[in-house]
């Protein structure tokens, strides 16, 4: 698989890479690590990433393409080579021009949900998308990191595998993990740039721990709408990064944060016991069997999310 893609990388001189919608720590890092390996083998070709920016991994990089800021007509995207990373289903991809590609490469570590892709290279085996794409750099010999693609894959290896504490991280992981260290990234410079917390985000988790809800079922869980959010003048990826505060409290095996968005209410759903991926795809989402997200129209169909949470727990 990895010599296939290699093959169409090679054949094309325009290269898009394209991530999810509201990107984490490990979509930036696949895609800005995969454009630093492409763009070191092949200097003169055209490698482009796009789609939002997350100011929670932003020293990771930019990017060239944001979405809701281009005005690129149509042609720039056709005839180029579209590759898609850490995204399961098409309705998150966040530049939907990624199928005006004359061919599409789906990398991927999630359970899959849609089959799009002229090549898939899915493997639920990887704790995180940028461990395959370090793996990847490492099984091609033409392929080559430098400090930045390092920075960007260990940062997105470190944040999807929870500093290496979630399941799924094996001797593999650590051994990219210690590769990207002899590549350049800096242990200490990564670790300062995604600890430093402002004085509303410390204030936001006090909020967190006084106002969490529970269940009798073993469900633990904390609403957050627009107006909580703008009182810590925090940005959506700043509120919805603290999910975890809630893990590891005894007698809660399934947590949750719910973030009101516009119309939405979108979900972070974790479990350190029963797999939850299947309550997120009821709820138009997916993800991991136990790290997933979803999406509810409103608060009044926050008992229906609960109820089935409750079925599997």
């Amino acid at each position: 698989m990895i010599k296939e893609i290699f093959k169409k990388i090679k054949k094309y001189q325009r290269i898009i890479i394209y991530g999810h919608v509201r990107p984490d720590g490990d979509c930036y890092g696949a895609q800005f690590g995969l454009q630093n390996i492409i763009k070191n083998a092949f200097p003169t070709k055209d490698v482009f990433v796009t789609g939002e920016t997350s100011d929670f991994v932003s020293f990771v990089g930019t990017p060239d393409i944001i979405v809701g800021e281009s005005n690129l007509e149509d042609s720039f995207y056709e005839g180029s080579l579209s590759i898609v990373v850490d995204t399961a289903n098409k309705q998150r991809i966040s530049n939907q021009k990624y199928v005006l590609g004359k061919e599409i490469i789906k990398i991927d570590h999630h359970i899959p949900v849609d089959n799009f892709g002229d090549i898939q290279w899915v493997d639920t085996n990887f704790p995180s998308c940028a461990q395959m794409i370090a793996y990847m750099s490492t099984q091609v010999k033409e392929f080559e990191i430098t400090k930045a693609g390092a920075v960007a894959m260990y940062t997105g290896i470190l944040t999807d595998t929870g500093r290496f504490k979630y399941r799924g991280v094996s001797e593999l992981t650590h051994q990219m993990a210690g590769m990207l260290l002899t590549k350049g990234a800096d242990v200490e410079e990564i670790d300062q740039a995604m600890s430093n917390e402002t004085l509303e985000m410390i204030r936001f988790k006090g909020f967190v721990y006084q106002n969490f809800k529970t269940t009798d079922k073993g469900f633990i869980y904390i609403t957050i709408t627009d107006d909580i959010r703008n009182e810590f003048k925090l940005s959506y990826e700043e509120a919805s990064s603290v999910v975890n505060l809630l893990s590891g409290i005894q007698g809660f095996r399934v947590w949750a944060l719910f973030i009101e968005d516009g119309d939405l209410v979108r979900v972070r759903l974790r479990s350190n016991g029963p797999d939850i991926d299947k309550v997120a795809n009821q709820f138009n989402g997916g993800g991991h069997a136990k790290a997933s997200g979803a999406v509810i129209n409103n608060w009044d169909e926050l008992d229906q999310f609960i109820e089935a949470v409750h079925q599997v727990l």
